[in-house]
């Protein structure tokens, strides 16, 4: 008898997609498109929309390097943001726990 195989597909919102590039420009300096792509796991064409918000919020930029190549990478307002971020998510987890207990 064959068993299934179930696979639990978790969509992830779109403030995990940005935190997801955020860090993957952080952790891996500037990126060229393809390697945002594989690093934070966004197809092409949803991550340029992705990218594109991530530039007029100021947390990303472009970069040229040598003969016209473009790369991503984050700026020093993204980095704080994505700090922030971070704080916030392992405090969460610590005020919930909190709550449960009273």
């Amino acid at each position: 008898m064959l068993q299934e195989i179930k696979t639990e597909t978790v969509r992830r919102s779109q403030l995990e997609i940005h935190v997801n590039i955020l860090e993957a420009l952080f952790h891996s300096g500037p990126l060229k498109l393809t390697h945002v792509m594989r690093n934070a796991n966004v197809n092409c064409s949803m991550l340029r929309e992705y990218l594109d918000f991530l530039i007029k919020q100021g947390l990303i930029e472009v970069k040229i390097i040598g003969k016209e190549r473009k790369v991503y990478a984050i700026t020093q307002l993204g980095v704080t943001v994505l700090k922030q971020f971070k704080e916030l998510k392992e405090a969460l987890p610590n005020s919930a726990r909190l709550k449960r207990k009273n």
